[in-house]
């Protein structure tokens, strides 16, 4: 899992049966800093995370599948929750 922030939605007019009706977000990765890390990337959302928001992702297609819940369905990476706030060596940081 990683910790990233929602940067944008994505629009398909078109896209596999499996992912009808599913929200689709742009994530970037974030150090434990919270400065961005690495490319963007796009993640299936069923939690209703928006723009802005830190998040917790899950970076395994299994897994995310099946938070999907519609068996082999296309996906790889998911939200799976909305971070309020995380502790790393007596610091927390607030999102």
């Amino acid at each position: 899992m990683i910790i990233a922030e929602i940067i944008g939605n994505v629009v398909a007019t078109q896209k596999n049966d499996k992912l009808e009706g599913i929200k689709l977000l742009m994530a970037l990765q974030l150090n434990l800093d919270g400065t961005p890390r690495g490319e963007p990337f796009m993640a299936i959302d069923r939690i209703g995370a928006g723009e802005g928001e830190t998040v917790l992702v899950v970076m395994e297609g299994k897994s995310s599948m099946q938070l999907l819940g519609r068996g082999l369905a296309p996906v790889d990476m998911a939200v799976v929750g909305i971070i309020d706030h995380y502790t790393v060596d007596g610091a927390t940081t607030k999102c």
